[in-house]
């Protein structure tokens, strides 16, 4: 039995693949209602459709209903879904050969929809009229029109009702003459009088202009001339918008019926829409509006691509987001899918006979091992669709379920990616096409053999673009190509831009089989060597393991990248950073294990270095076949070479042909994209895209089987062929690294004890005062004693030619070989020796530093270049032991034995003198203190001493000035107990001074005081007063008690004279006549408490000027102030005296007594102006003598006093004298 004899219906009948809209003779109509499959998906988006259109009219909810937007893939059967749904809303009547007819509900009964619900909703739908335009919406589109969808809409409604499709405006004219019943008139008219149909002329309506005007006239009863106004204007004022458009709508449908219904099928729309989001919009608003205005009897079933970026290319985010809205418009929405298609075509085309089916179960039944084995692909993609059974074997063959994936996508892919012209068939019926090419194909073979790939090419053949099926073309016509070569190259071409499949030699295989039984090894055979000749002819190209198809535009590119050249230096460059940038991480460092310090690495490939600062580094070179010499690096070569100057690592890669040809071909492709991709020519540049993203995979390729070669790489170490034990690229380095370290750097063991951060304890070492803090031990005990033996070794010899060591030179030289130590390491160490006394640190031109000092320097990479270190020389023992006994008349207590120890305890000892001598000098600059220039001497002493840069000068200078530091001695105890337990005394002493300096002439006349003043005097002014300050407090006792004395008899003396005033003015209230206990108070005060003033002034001269001065003032203002109350008391009493007696006044004609008002008189109160009479200068005026010596002195003083006072006296002045 062979293929053609397998299937129920013949496999050669006529089967309309392509589904279009207007095409719609009796036989198609037939045929597609017959043969149409409802599959379980199908038969569910029946079930939703209909359920939504048949919702009640009077149920206001159909408004947002009237929308369906029907999505898929290619080759899901949209269009022929939508097609059916026309034929079913329209009960179209279908008619087959032989005149039967059938309507379209009838065709879908039990044996096509089971459920029979959904009949019962198909049978309800078609029981009230409805009106179906069905339309490809690009068809019927003009491009020229400025609202393109309103239009189409508009366009196709007026040709349904049988009015004008190309002229709006004219369309219009014919649905009011149609809407007032005068259309059929109208129309005979204008034949009448043109003598031709109106539907025939209406298309060229200028032409006919005259005719239509007299039709016009006829037709309404208006003149001509109105006739050809109304035309003119309704042409002129015609426009059409969305709600006019579905307000016509209504019209139409109000005419035909309350239930009658008119849908919009539109196939493609979202092909048309695309990216404009204006049209997106424009579809959304006329299926609302229809919606509304129509009150669901107009409805808009659209179809659309479920991929549109399939269709439209990438969309943005934002139009996907519009594209998205618009389509949530729509209420009801379906989405076919492509397993669709697989259960349409096996129905279809492939249903078997029953003879058939049971030759095919046995057929599976002894070769179904056979097939899984045979149809088997890499694991580069996806799994894809085996036979799972004998079903699906019977199903599905001459095919595989795979085919039915693979054809669909070549379909998708092919159409994205420009491979084809612009007119494609695509969806189920296109792929129901191919398979019934394919069939064919094989239809003569007998059972047993399988559909190759490359025979669906001839499905795609006819809608090729010229430039890819022109290379097929001459592929077949070349003479160096066989048959099997040209199916190998359509195979590639079909699979080109399909993701799930690589075009490799394991899939070519499994796609090229013929047979159940085909032996897999031969055909491996002949596709390697198709592969190989056209490779050869630049037909296809080869990326790794994957084969692709070239175009040839593609193939020019090829050939022009394979006579791109490359340098020697650019292929080194190239696996250099493969090697060290990528899988070794760009890591110019090698951790050690055991210490956790990083070792500098110097890089190689093929002898070039790769760091510019290699000297001091462990050494890495890999050699590779790039190396011109690669073929004389015998084994006994790459020992000894592996071995020369201080030893390195050495891998030696295998020659893989391949990888350095994949290599080269990278950088060839780079390198011409570079030059040539400037976007100026956009097919270039598409293609060089591709071209680079098929480099990204090759490079992910060399990547990997680098990293194999350099796994699989012999090691060579120091002479020795190294048997690694690591697995990985980078482990495998560092274990090689580390057996070069541990026998390079003989000396790293010295260093036993790595701190985990060795700058926080360096800083610990340096803040510490001694080795006992930081725990140090000088007896070799210590964990990096030869460490700290090599350093100070190292230290002692350089010192004998330069006193300074740099620690940069330090450094250097340990961390070379054979050392290899950490830095931070080395300094910790140089500070530990420093701190036990043994070193010390200078910077700038010798200048010693203090350890705490030393942290901020030696951690700065420019002022570590400035740091230095020196031997400190050893004190003598003769001078150690003065040292010492120095200290114990300095310090009463003999020092310790050790240099270091000593040397802290005078530093502690002198610090603690200086800090107590400068609070002493801020005491004497503030005050007066005694002691000042020995205290700036003893600073500036212990300031010069305490400077010395080291123990062994200290030391020196202390003992050289011995006696200096005696005498210091012998100052600071004095100062020491003047400002601890005597500064009170001296206090006591400056303000007794202070205090006795008042009344100073007085105490002078005193022999005892002046005598004790005197002494007193000499202990303020002394330098050194310390021993005498014991006398200061009896020497003040007898100051004071005469001073006493002084006071108090001063004090009785002027308080009695103040008591005579206070008499006098009392008398003087007494005898004014207006004396009061609150006067008298008032005016008696001020000299009451000059009284109690003068009782505490401890100043004779201050007694005397209040007794003599201030108490006649304070007089004089008692009696300047009684006076002017006598001459107030004197104005009130006259005031009282006037008031009590009334004038008598003449009499007014009712009898009344008029009384003038009584004025006071006015008294003026002249107050005498006190002026003070100094009797001296009086005295001064009449004689140049100090003294009154004759008595013509006196006469001549008393006539001038005399004189004086009157003077003021005739001036109506009072008179104070002084």
């Amino acid at each position: 039995m062979n293929v053609k004899q397998l299937f129920y219906k013949p496999l050669d009948r006529a089967i309309n693949g392509v589904v279009k809209a207007d095409q719609n003779d009796d036989v198609t109509v037939y045929q597609e209602l017959d043969e149409y499959v409802v599959t379980k998906e199908l038969e569910k988006h029946f079930r939703d459709f209909f359920q939504s259109y048949g919702t009640d009219l009077s149920d206001p909810s159909i408004a947002n209903k009237v929308g369906v937007w029907i999505s898929g893939f290619f080759g899901s059967g949209k269009s022929h879904f939508l097609k059916t749904l026309s034929y079913i809303l329209a009960n179209k009547v279908a008619r087959d050969a032989a005149g039967n007819e059938r309507t379209a509900a009838e065709f879908f009964d039990e044996n096509k929809i089971h459920d029979a619900f959904i009949r019962a909703d198909i049978d309800k739908a078609v029981s009230h009229k409805t009106d179906v335009i069905l339309f490809n919406i690009d068809s019927k589109s003009d491009p020229n029109d400025s609202d393109k969808i309103l239009n189409v809409f508009l366009r196709v409604f007026n040709e349904y009702q049988g009015f004008s499709a190309g002229y709006p405006h004219i369309a219009h004219l014919e649905r009011h003459l149609d809407q007032i019943g005068l259309y059929e008139k109208f129309k005979q008219s204008f034949q009448d009088a043109c003598g031709s149909e109106w539907e025939k002329k209406r298309k060229v309506y200028r032409f006919s202009q005259r005719y239509i005007e007299q039709a016009l006239s006829e037709t309404l009863g208006i003149s001509t001339e109105e006739a050809n106004k109304w035309f003119e204007e309704s042409q002129k004022n015609f426009s059409v918008s969305i709600e006019s458009f579905c307000q016509w709508v209504k019209e139409y449908l109000d005419a035909k019926g309350p239930q009658h219904r008119i849908v919009f099928l539109v196939d493609e729309v979202g092909q048309f829409i695309g990216n404009d989001t204006q049209l997106m919009l424009r579809l959304q608003t006329i299926t609302e509006n229809l919606g509304t205005i129509c009150k669901g009897r107009a409805w808009i079933i659209v179809t659309s691509q479920a991929d549109m970026d399939a269709v439209l290319g990438e969309m943005s985010s934002s139009k996907a987001n519009d594209f998205s809205k618009i389509t949530g418009r729509f209420k009801t929405r379906l989405s076919l899918s492509s397993s669709n298609t697989d259960e349409v075509i096996q129905k279809r085309l492939l249903r078997k006979t029953p003879e058939a089916e049971q030759a095919l179960h046995e057929v599976f039944a002894q070769k179904g091992d056979i097939l899984k084995n045979q149809l088997c692909f890499d694991r580069s993609g996806p799994t894809l669709k085996n036979f799972d059974g004998p079903q699906s074997f019977v199903d599905n063959y001459p095919f595989v379920p795979y085919h039915f994936q693979l054809v669909q996508k070549v379909f998708e892919q092919i159409r994205k990616v420009g491979a084809t012209g612009a007119h494609l068939a695509y969806g189920e019926r296109s792929m129901l096409d191919a398979f019934q090419m394919a069939a064919n194909a094989v239809a003569t073979e007998e059972i047993g053999v399988l559909v190759p790939f490359h025979l669906f090419y001839r499905a795609v053949e006819g809608f090729l673009d010229p430039a890819v099926k022109r290379t097929i073309d001459n592929a077949t016509s070349n003479t160096s190509l066989d048959q099997f070569d040209v199916e190998i190259l359509r195979t590639l071409f079909l699979i080109r831009y399909v993701e799930l499949i690589k075009g490799t030699l394991d899939n070519l295989v499994t796609l090229s089989i013929e047979q159940i039984d085909e032996d897999k090894l031969v055909l491996r055979q002949r596709i390697e060597a198709s592969l190989q000749r056209l490779e050869k002819e630049s037909l296809i190209t080869r990326n790794g393991d994957e084969f692709l198809f070239l175009t040839n535009e593609e193939r020019d590119i090829t050939k022009k990248i394979k006579a791109t050249d490359l340098s020697s230096s650019e292929e080194n460059q190239e696996l250099a950073k493969m090697l060290f940038k990528e899988l070794l991480r760009d890591n110019n460092k090698f951790r050690y294990s055991k210490n956790k310090v990083d070792y500098n690495l110097g890089r190689y490939l093929d002898g070039y270095c790769l760091d510019s600062r290699a000297e001091n580094a462990l050494k890495v070179e890999i050699i590779s076949p790039l190396d011109v010499n690669y073929k004389l690096y015998t084994d006994a070569k790459c020992i000894t070479y592996s071995a020369e100057g201080a030893g390195q690592v050495l891998f030696k890669l295998g020659d893989d042909l391949q990888f350095f040809n994949e290599l080269r071909t990278s950088l060839r492709t780079e390198k011409y994209n570079k030059i040539n991709n400037d976007g100026s020519q956009p097919d270039i540049a598409k293609i060089l895209s591709e071209r680079m993203r098929e480099n990204n995979e090759r490079k992910k390729r060399l990547r990997a089987r680098l990293e194999q070669m350099l796994l699989e790489a012999d090691c060579y170490v120091l002479g020795r062929l190294q048997q690694l034990k690591s697995t990985g690229v980078a482990a495998r380095v560092d274990e090689a690294c580390a057996y070069l370290l541990e026998n390079t750097y003989t000396k790293l063991d010295y260093l036993q004890n790595y701190q985990e951060n060795p700058l926080r304890e360096l800083k610990a070492v340096l803040s510490s005062d001694d080795i006992a803090q930081i725990g140090l031990k000088l007896d070799g005990s210590q964990p990096n004693a030869k460490a700290m033996q090599e350093i100070e070794q190292y230290i002692s010899l350089r010192a004998t030619g330069t006193p300074r060591i740099y620690v940069y030179e330090i450094l250097d030289h340990f961390m070379k070989l054979p050392f290899g130590w950490p830095e931070n390491e080395i300094l910790l160490i140089l500070a530990q020796i420093a701190v036990s006394g043994r070193i010390t640190f200078e910077q700038g031109t010798g200048t010693s530093m203090p350890n705490k000092d030393v942290f901020e320097a030696l951690t700065n990479s420019r002022r570590l270049r400035e740091i230095s270190v020196s031997k400190k020389q050893q004190v003598d023992d003769r001078v150690l032991k003065q040292a010492r006994e120095l200290a114990k008349d300095l310090f009463t207590n003999l020092g310790p034995a050790t240099e270091k120890e000593l040397y802290q305890f005078y530093l502690e000892h002198f610090g603690n003198w200086l800090s107590q001598l400068k609070q002493y000098k801020s005491k004497t600059d503030l005050g007066t203190y005694p002691g000042k220039k020995t205290i700036e001497d003893s600073i500036f002493s212990l300031e010069r001493l305490l400077k010395a840069k080291d123990s062994f000068q200290f030391f020196k200078d202390l003992i050289q000035d011995e006696d200096l530091y005696l005498d210091l001695e012998a100052n600071y105890r004095d100062l020491h107990e003047f400002y601890s337990n005597q500064i009170h005394v001296w206090q006591q002493l400056q303000q007794a001074l202070l205090k006795f300096e008042k009344n100073k002439s007085y105490l002078a006349q005193d022999q005892a005081a002046h005598h004790a003043m005197t002494q007193l005097y000499e202990i303020s002014k002394s330098d050194t007063p310390y021993s005498r300050l014991n006398q200061v407090s009896g020497l003040i006792g007898q100051v004071d008690v005469v001073n006493e004395r002084i006071l108090q008899d001063k004090r009785s003396e002027a308080i009695s004279s103040i008591d005579l005033k206070i008499a006098q003015l009392s008398h003087t209230i007494q005898d004014s006549g207006i004396a009061t206990s609150e006067l008298s108070n008032r005016l008696l005060r001020p000299l009451q408490q000059l009284k109690q003033e003068i009782e505490s002034e401890s100043s004779v001269g201050n007694i005397y000027a209040l007794q003599s001065q201030r108490a006649g003032v304070l007089l004089d203002e008692a009696v300047a102030e009684l006076e002017v109350e006598v001459i107030a008391e004197k104005r009130r009493r006259e005031q009282a005296k006037v008031k009590a007696t009334p004038e008598p006044q003449p009499q007014g004609g009712d009898g009344d007594v008029i009384v003038k008002p009584v004025v006071p008189p006015k008294v003026e109160v002249k107050v005498k102006e006190v002026v003070e009479l100094n009797v001296g200068s009086v005295y001064e005026k009449v004689s140049k003598n100090i003294y009154l010596e004759t008595e013509e002195d006196v006469t001549r003083f008393i006539q001038a006093l005399e004189q004086a006072l009157k003077a003021h006296v005739s001036a109506e002045k009072r008179i104070r004298l002084r």
